[in-house]
């Protein structure tokens, strides 16, 4: 038996012929950059978060750099601003905040959901934060009602990190549409999935708007007429043309990933591994099904010797990478044990309902299996 995590070729073999076309039609316009594909994605993408305007990018972390460097050029933040973040969160989201020569705040997460809990971030504020990011983690929209009263009661900017939610909505607003900017990554495995690397911000600003795309044209919004020092991150004609495709197909897919999750959750039954929590329907997205096991590793390995492959998403919290030594030294138990404990299990649009039941049975079968070696013992 062998279940692969995500065989991206079948996921992009499903629209294979639409693919071609895409990539032919490119090809034969002559036109690689900045062209009407991108200008057709882009409107395509604003209408689908709802938000006014949308600026294709080089992938998901300059989508967030870009950001606050703009807001940085138009004197909302400055050098040595906090910007609060989710202490679990992939190392990206810490990149983009010191990439800006501005101060991560980092904060425990919600334990039931891992998004910023908005308890927390009240807590958290200091005379120094600017700004929030939340992360909508694994696909799950983050409490942004809470979120938003508590930023505006203290004059924040809100950036979300929507790299993992794509479509994922509350109160039928949806992920993007929630801050006053939103960074997207189209990273292949993505819910929608470019056949390289891209990245988007979704936003409703004109003038940030405007600022972002300059930026990331070299500062430039007129050929050699440069108003910032700017650097070169955009979608490229052929990316935008295949994702275009894909935000066609992309609420049938997140259907099919949520079809799945249902199953996970009505099916796992032990009391060793924790399930990610599901209260609304359209709040997640299920970009990731993670579960939490206090024996991770024991799990993982019964897995793979069942030919199952899990991911760990992620195995060392940023602020204990050696790149950031600095922060080290900061006491974050529950970020900690939450890294040590997640396990990421098989999920996709094409994954087959035998092979979600098969994955079930050997997670019962692991649990029961130790919980008699504990007893034994």
């Amino acid at each position: 038996m062998n279940i692969p995590f995500l065989d991206l070729k079948a996921v992009n073999a499903q629209y294979r012929d639409e693919l071609i076309k895409a990539a032919t039609r490119v090809i034969d316009s002559g036109w690689y950059i900045q062209g009407q594909e991108v200008k057709a994605f882009e409107q395509e993408f604003a209408d689908y978060c709802g938000t006014c305007f949308c600026v294709g990018v080089g992938n998901g972390l300059d989508a967030l750099i870009l950001t606050l460097r703009a807001w940085k050029e138009l004197k909302k933040l400055k050098d040595g601003d906090e910007v609060m973040v989710p202490a679990n969160t992939y190392i990206a989201t810490i990149l983009a905040i010191t990439e800006n020569r501005l101060i991560p705040l980092l904060v425990e997460p919600d334990p039931r959901t891992y998004n910023l809990s908005p308890a927390r971030m009240k807590q958290a504020i200091t005379s120094k934060t600017r700004a929030v990011i939340p992360v909508h983690l694994y696909g799950r929209l983050a409490d942004m009602p809470d979120i938003r009263e508590i930023a505006l009661r203290h004059d924040l900017l809100v950036l979300e990190d929507a790299a993992q939610a794509h479509g994922a909505s509350l109160n039928g607003r949806k992920a993007g549409n929630w801050g006053h900017a939103a960074g997207f990554s189209f990273y292949p495995g993505k819910n929608i999935g470019a056949l390289g690397d891209a990245g988007a911000i979704t936003t409703s600003d004109e003038e940030l708007a405007q600022t972002i795309r300059a930026l990331g044209n070299y500062g430039s919004l007129k050929k050699y007429k440069n108003l910032y020092k700017g650097l070169n991150s955009r979608i490229d004609e052929i990316q935008a043309a295949f994702l275009r495709i894909k935000l066609k197909y992309l609420d049938k897919e997140i259907e099919a990933r949520r079809n799945v999750a249902r199953t996970y959750l009505e099916n796992i039954s032990n009391s060793l591994i924790i399930l990610p929590k599901w209260e609304k329907e359209e709040q997640h997205v299920f970009h990731l099904f993670v579960v939490r096991c206090t024996m991770r590793d024991s799990l993982q390995a019964y897995l793979h010797r069942q030919g199952v492959k899990t991911l760990i998403h992620y195995p060392v919290p940023p602020h204990l990478q050696k790149a950031y030594s600095d922060l080290q030294d900061l006491k974050l138990p529950l970020t900690k044990k939450i890294h040590k404990e997640v396990l990421s299990l098989p999920i996709s649009p094409l994954i087959q309902q035998k092979e979600v039941n098969q994955i079930t049975g050997f997670l019962n079968e692991f649990c029961k299996m130790e919980k008699r070696w504990i007893k034994k013992v």
